[in-house]
């Protein structure tokens, strides 16, 4: 149903950096919009938005447990009213892309949400796309060179576990998370290894970083070092 003139409407947002969430439901509450919730991870961005139907979900697309994107498909199936806006610092075409092949209405860069927030959702509630300047070259830059991004091998379950893998989860935690069994979530580990041709950890989080599943922290980057060393270290004692 569209929102009543009277009404503010309705928003969720989801970031894991505090200070930048309390920033901008700020300037949303000061321009007559109603944050009903905010969340730290796509995940719990996914509850709010089945619970409290907002008539906007904004979605950081780097978020631990599950990301911006994946999240906006979620939210998306749960909830079919709620617009979806992500907010980013990736200009990268294959995040743009992805996003809204994902089915979100909006991408708005990070850099300008103080300025621009506003609008965006506002244009996203009148039923139009939103991209802000930067963005809308990337997107048309796109379709002249005619980019057909390859289909996704893995199933959107599959993403899930493969980003808390990337995120140091073992197999009995990501169980937890996604209420499996930790037999479950090793067999979609294995199945996620075997559609990449990955045969460690490491591996999976260099994919998973390519694939924008992750930022890159130091503590990832020891990780995946330390473990790509001791393969090696492997190899040649043996």
């Amino acid at each position: 149903m569209p929102v009543a003139p009277h009404e503010n409407p309705r928003i969720i947002l989801a970031d894991d950096h505090a200070m930048l969430r309390d920033g901008l439901i700020s300037i949303l509450t000061e321009s007559g919009l109603d944050v009903v919730g905010q969340a730290v991870d796509g995940r719990e961005a996914v509850r709010l938005a089945e619970t409290l139907v907002p008539d906007v979900a904004v979605l950081d697309i780097s978020m631990p447990v599950l990301n911006g994107i994946d999240a906006a498909r979620q939210i998306i199936k749960a909830s079919p009213k709620t617009k979806i806006l992500i907010l980013t610092m990736y200009t990268e075409d294959r995040y743009v892309l992805a996003s809204l092949r994902a089915g979100v209405a909006g991408f708005l860069l990070k850099n300008k949400a103080a300025s621009l927030l506003v609008d965006a959702i506002r244009i996203i509630l009148a039923g139009e796309v939103y991209l802000c300047p930067s963005i809308a070259k990337v997107v048309a830059d796109a379709y002249l060179e005619k980019d057909e991004a390859p289909d996704d091998p893995l199933s959107a379950r599959e993403r899930e576990v493969l980003q808390l893998i990337a995120e140091g989860k073992n197999t009995k935690e990501i169980g937890g998370i996604l209420g499996v069994s930790g037999k479950t979530a090793e067999s979609h580990r294995g199945k996620i290894m075997q559609k990449l041709r990955i045969r460690d950890v490491a591996g999976l989080v260099r994919y998973a970083l390519r694939e924008g599943l992750i930022q890159e922290s130091p503590i990832i980057a020891i990780s995946a070092e330390s473990e790509r060393g001791a393969a090696l270290a492997s190899k040649s004692g043996g």
